[in-house]
C-alpha cells in the first residue's frame, strides 16, 4: 500500500508531506517516514505522540509530532501532499482536511460506519460512525479515487481522493 501511495503522491516535488491525523503512536506516520514523506503527525495524546516520535528516531527517521486539540487549533492549509486519517472522525475537519491537502495532494481515509454496530464490538456513539454514503458526500469536491463500504470483518469506509 505504501508503494502505491509513494507512486500517487509522487508526482508532488520534494520533499513530500504527509500528514498523519489522529496518529497514535504512529502506525501510518512510522511507513510513510519510511517511504522518504517529509512525516507529521498529530493527536490530542501527547504519550501517543512522543512514542511515535522515538520510535522513529529509533529507527532513524524523522516523524514531526504535534500534539494538539485540533478543535482548538487549525490544521495549515495547503501543506500536505498526503493525509492518513483512520478509526477517527470528527465531521467538523472535514472542511479543514480538504483545505489542508496541495493541490495534487490524496487523502485516504478510512473509519467505521453504523453497520459496525450490529458486529457488537468498536464505537458505538453515531459521534463515532458514518452514515451510509457520508464519508464520499463529506469530500464530494476532491477527484474520488477509490471508494467502498463494506460490513465483514468490520464496517468501515474506505476513500482514496485527490484534489
Amino acid at each position: 500500500m505504501i508503494d502505491w501511495i509513494a507512486r500517487v503522491a509522487g508526482a508532488q516535488p520534494a520533499p513530500r508531506r504527509a500528514l498523519d491525523l489522529a496518529m497514535g503512536r504512529g502506525r501510518h506516520a512510522l511507513p510513510l517516514a519510511r517511504a522518504a514523506f517529509d512525516t507529521f503527525g498529530v493527536d490530542i495524546r501527547f504519550d501517543a505522540v512522543r512514542d511515535a516520535v522515538v520510535s522513529a528516531a529509533a529507527e532513524g527517521f524523522v516523524v514531526r509530532g504535534w500534539c494538539a486539540d485540533l478543535t482548538r487549533h487549525p490544521l495549515p492549509p495547503g501543506r500536505f501532499d498526503l493525509i492518513v486519517v483512520s478509526r477517527y472522525l470528527q465531521r467538523d475537519l472535514f472542511r479543514s482536511i480538504a483545505d489542508t491537502l496541495k493541490t495534487g495532494g490524496v487523502l485516504l481515509y478510512e473509519t467505521f460506519t453504523t453497520a459496525q454496530l450490529a458486529h457488537g464490538v468498536g464505537p458505538r456513539s453515531p459521534d463515532h460512525l458514518l452514515l451510509p454514503g457520508e464519508l464520499r458526500g463529506a469530500f464530494a469536491d476532491l477527484e474520488i479515487l477509490f471508494y467502498e463500504e463494506v460490513i465483514s470483518p468490520e464496517a468501515v469506509a474506505r476513500l482514496a481522493a485527490k484534489k
